[in-house]
């Protein structure tokens, strides 16, 4: 359990998601915060939950790399298959985290249903990942295998991976955009985040130029300027509330 004194970045803690979904525990009273965590690579100590009383599960498709990182046997917290149709009971979590998913994911609207349904009316979804229009975005999804993986090393070491990847149209804040505009849902607050190698050196020096001239020769249309997509996005409980955004 972590100090009150100890800063937030020590304690993992993301202030974007981790301000929310205090609010939002802090309107619960005689139960547990239920949590899902979708994906095996979503990181839950950006939420900043470690005073809160909580369960949490963990839905992901069930392949080698994912069984990797949650290790072998998976736990029985764990739902792992086709997120299309994994059990995931309607109206059962207070928030549902996903981090690191919607890349490698087929028929992410699909996905994203089955996220939002588990959620209780009022409940959280919190989105993470890589922007399919932005530079890293393009060579993660066109790179050969090797370079990937050598990619992959720098900016997540220790990781298993990399990922098999998918970037459908979803991935990308027009789609996200038109995705809760269709399905009701309220983005109360987005922003973008640019990462990058854990080491600057001369290769990440050169990463960054490449993905300058990507954005260059596109007119802007890949962007350099970022390179994840985070949303906080509520799930109404009045079905008829209209979708509003700020930030």
């Amino acid at each position: 359990m972590t100090t009150t004194g100890t800063p937030a970045a020590l304690r993992g803690e993301r202030p974007f998601f981790a301000n929310p979904a205090r609010e939002h525990a802090e309107t619960l009273t005689g139960r547990p915060l239920r949590v899902r965590r979708a994906g095996c690579l979503t990181p839950l100590s950006e939420l900043g939950l470690d005073q809160v009383e909580l369960t949490v599960t963990t839905a992901d498709a069930d392949h080698p790399l994912v069984r990797t990182v949650l290790g072998e046997p998976a736990s029985s917290e764990a739902v792992l298959g086709d997120l299309r149709t994994a059990p995931l009971r309607p109206r059962t979590f207070d928030i549902v985290y996903c981090a690191l998913l919607l890349e490698r994911t087929s028929n992410v609207e699909v996905v994203l249903d089955r996220l939002a349904g588990a959620l209780r009316p009022g409940g959280l979804l919190l989105l993470r990942f890589t922007d399919r229009d932005s530079a890293i975005g393009l060579l993660d999804r066109t790179l050969p295998k090797l370079a990937r993986r050598a990619l992959w090393r720098r900016y997540r070491p220790g990781t298993p991976g990399p990922f098999p990847t998918v970037y459908e149209a979803a991935v990308s804040a027009r789609g996200i955009q038109a995705y809760t505009l269709m399905r009701g849902l309220v983005i109360t607050t987005r922003t973008t985040s640019r990462t990058g190698p854990v080491v600057r050196d001369r290769t990440a020096r050169f990463l960054d130029r490449v993905c300058r001239v990507i954005s260059g020769v596109t007119h802007g249309r890949i962007t350099a300027g970022h390179d994840e997509l985070l949303y906080v996005i509520r799930k109404p409980e009045d079905r008829f509330a209209r979708v509003v955004l700020s930030g």
